[in-house]
């Protein structure tokens, strides 16, 4: 009788019940009425009786199941029904929706008994009258039984799975919106990112550029000449377009860098990944030199996705970051000690193959996009090792690449 799920069909139920009790209470005192019982005035009071204790109890708030009052209520219909089948054997019928009151009230351990008890019962008082006893007289009351049973757990079933779905429903509601929420913030943090690299890669390299040649023009025009001036404030022009485009450069930053370095980033994110069951350790090799905003950005891209999948898919009990600066390069090593994955050839996995998933592509692109290679070598329960590495570019905008 759950109305959580379905209402209409509950309340619908409830009233079926309502009138199948009613009229067979109605029934049984016009027929002890009608075939002038001896107890007709004594089945017409208790009947009466019983019709108000249960109207009562129905129209009551604290009637409810698995309560007290429940259990007092459905105690004091049960003693009133055996005393009117002591009066008449047509009481017998009201042991049917008393079933259903029983399974709906009690907890599954007292219902199932209070049912078996009722039927036994009705098939007593049935006998004691000295009605005919032919088969139907116990199949009767124990198939009603049956039946009871059998609608009243169905009933919860469907009412479970019913709840089950819609939980789940909400839940996939919930996750999509979430979903939809990350995925706008990875497109603006993605685009932010493009946007910095553009304008460094283009408008900041070329304003340095013409600062250079404007700073050598400079040297070789005399002090005195006209020329000079002019080319002395395109230079200044220059260097105040470089400062104001670093500035935007340093404004699309993704929030991890805004608040110090690349090794700080890097250590507040594996400070975040750790867990009791995954130790997450970061280290720093080599002399420290400052990075051009797009390097931080891929760096640090490249370790959290590839913390991300150590988290997802590896098992990992240890990880550890290792940056390392190279003279001529920096280099990113991410190691765990998960179950690592096989690649196409059967045997390790690398960048270049591109094997599905693991966020591989992503962090291929952002190695090209800078001139570096990134490598992944991993096979069946020997871990994954990531390994970015990035040309430094030098003063005169080559590479160390470029240089060797």
């Amino acid at each position: 009788m759950e109305t959580r799920v379905h209402p209409p069909v509950a309340a619908a139920l409830r009233l079926c019940l309502h009138a199948l009790l009613l009229g067979l209470l109605a029934l049984a005192a016009v027929q002890a009425v009608s075939d002038d019982a001896p107890h007709a005035g004594a089945v017409l009071v208790v009947a009466g009786l019983l019709a108000a204790v249960y109207v009562a109890g129905a129209a009551a708030p604290s009637v409810q199941p698995r309560t007290r009052a429940g259990a007092l209520w459905l105690a004091a219909l049960g003693a009133l029904w055996l005393v009117l089948l002591a009066l008449s054997p047509d009481a017998l019928w009201l042991a049917f929706p008393l079933y259903f009151l029983q399974l709906h009230l009690l907890p599954i351990r007292w219902s199932l008994p209070a049912v078996g008890v009722t039927a036994a019962a009705a098939i007593a008082g049935f006998l004691l009258h000295g009605e005919p006893v032919t088969p139907g007289t116990f199949i009767g009351p124990l198939l009603g039984a049956a039946v009871a049973v059998a609608t009243v757990l169905g009933y919860d079933a469907l009412s479970r799975e019913s709840e089950r779905r819609r939980e789940l429903i909400e839940e996939l509601v919930s996750t999509r919106a979430e979903l939809a929420v990350a995925e706008r913030t990875a497109g603006t943090l993605a685009e932010r990112e493009r946007l910095a690299r553009e304008i460094h890669d283009t408008l900041a390299q070329g304003l340095s550029s013409i600062q250079l040649l404007l700073r050598a023009a400079e040297r070789t025009l005399p002090v005195d000449a006209p020329a000079a001036a002019h080319v002395r404030q395109a230079r200044e022009a220059a260097q105040d377009n470089l400062a104001e485009a670093r500035r935007f450069v340093r404004a699309l930053t993704p929030p991890d860098l805004e608040n110090g370095s690349l090794a700080a980033a890097l250590e507040r994110l594996t400070a975040r990944t750790s867990t009791p069951a995954l130790t997450v350790r970061c280290a720093v090799s080599g002399t420290p030199v400052e990075l051009p905003t797009p390097y931080e950005v891929a760096l640090l891209r490249t370790a959290q996705s590839a913390l991300a999948n150590t988290v997802q898919h590896a098992s990992a009990h240890r990880a550890e970051i290792t940056l390392s600066f190279l003279g001529t390069s920096v280099a990113l090593d991410v190691v765990d000690d998960g179950c690592g994955f096989t690649g196409v050839s059967g045997r390790t996995a690398s960048a270049d193959t591109g094997t599905g998933g693991f966020g591989l592509p992503a962090m291929r692109s952002r190695a090209r996009s800078l001139g570096g290679t990134l490598s992944v070598e991993s096979a069946p329960g020997q871990g994954t090792a990531v390994a970015l590495t990035l040309p430094l570019p030098l003063a005169d905008g080559r590479t160390g690449q470029d240089a060797a």
